[in-house]
């Protein structure tokens, strides 16, 4: 480890107690993405959090049925590092209690993902604090929406990535093992309505139209199109359709959710899923729905990003590996622009989304030392 490693993972050490107060705090301001007002309660304390860490002022995106963005630049380089935290949660309000015991720290989005969040923020202040030589600015970014797709925030995280030559999401690790995300899949929603025409189940079946046969056909059809090998899913979640048992079915509805690993599955799946066509006459279709976030592909920019990673780890003492996920998050985004991108330098831990949601606070303080001293590398 050199000096200036040293000196971060003692200043770490020397301020824990402080950097877990300030996890605690925020996950205390519960935000739920659904609730503008709790998000908003919560941005109005990040931006205290940081004003009183950094003494830097945050930009305000404001946004009418979500929380507001914010994002705050340490430093007047001319290149800039992305740093990417969502500050919204899944729970409801109330819906999980708040509570440590020993090392782990339980609670409504500390682990996925304010543990994150607020490793940014101390980032930015040892790097201050310590004068660290930072070669490109800082710029965390927090949103309130990636928890249903960050629709309202998208643009601003891609405007915010073409600036920028690296972007790090600070996303939870990869559960226990510590693991960052080096890929992650791609993701599409789409729903297929089916009109058909409705008759007497029993007297006139012969002049109805099943829209619930043909939905089968179709769930059958998508469902085969699942390759675990190529690592492709396609999954029919929700059907419904009918009013009674004995009427012949005159609409039926499927939400469908695709996970792919490149861009290039994803849009032939995309092509099959909207060139779905009626099986016989008197049926019609509706598909709605695209592909969502592209996949964040282990590109060769991010392999290098990655192994810088890895290799700034076993200097501060640690061991980390890459680890493909299914699920997708705002790195996702940026990767596919071309940024080079590393997904999972946030919280070590477990439970996102569950009501076991942790966070392995020792683990985690390392965590915080490795960014510090990875954005100084970049």
């Amino acid at each position: 480890m050199d000096e200036q490693g040293k000196r971060i993972k003692e200043y770490v050490e020397a301020h824990g107690q402080e950097i877990i107060g300030d996890l605690v705090e925020l996950t205390k301001a519960q935000s739920p993405t659904t609730c503008k007002e709790l998000a908003d309660a919560c941005g109005q304390k990040i931006r205290e959090l940081v004003k009183e860490r950094v003494g830097i002022d945050g930009t305000i995106y404001p946004q009418e049925k979500r929380g507001d963005h914010m994002s705050f630049t340490l430093g007047e380089q001319k290149e800039q590092i992305l740093m990417l935290a969502h500050f919204d949660t899944v729970w409801d309000k109330d819906a999980l209690p708040l509570r440590q015991e020993g090392d782990v720290l339980y609670g409504p989005g500390a682990y996925d993902m304010k543990a994150g969040l607020v490793s940014a923020i101390w980032a930015m202040k040892i790097c201050k604090e310590l004068e660290l030589p930072l070669q490109k600015r800082l710029c965390l970014l927090c949103n309130s929406d990636e928890e249903v797709g960050s629709g309202t925030s998208q643009a601003l995280i891609e405007e915010k990535a073409r600036e920028s030559a690296a972007a790090l999401c600070l996303e939870p690790s990869q559960g226990q093992t510590g693991n960052l995300k080096t890929a992650r899949k791609g993701t599409g929603k789409y729903v297929v309505t089916v009109h058909g025409r409705a008759a007497h189940a029993g007297n006139e079946p012969e002049k109805g139209v099943s829209a619930l046969e043909e939905a089968a056909r179709i769930i059958l059809f998508l469902h085969s199109l699942t390759d675990l090998e190529k690592g492709t899913t396609v999954n029919v979640g929700v059907s419904h359709g009918g009013t009674r048992a004995n009427i012949v079915a005159a609409q039926a509805e499927m939400e469908i959710d695709v996970r792919t690993w490149t861009m290039e599955e994803a849009q032939r799946i995309d092509g099959i899923i909207k060139g779905l066509k009626p099986s016989r006459e008197g049926i019609t279709l509706k598909v709605e729905g695209d592909i969502g976030r592209p996949a964040l592909e282990f590109t060769p920019r991010n392999q290098q990003l990655f192994a810088l990673a890895q290799k700034t780890a076993e200097e501060m003492g640690l061991s980390v590996e890459g680890a493909f996920v299914g699920g997708g998050s705002d790195g996702n985004f940026t990767s596919a622009l071309g940024i080079p991108t590393l997904d999972g330098l946030g919280a070590v831990g477990q439970g996102a989304h569950a009501q076991h949601e942790q966070v392995q606070l020792s683990a985690w303080l390392e965590r915080v030392a490795l960014l510090t001293q990875l954005v100084t590398r970049i």
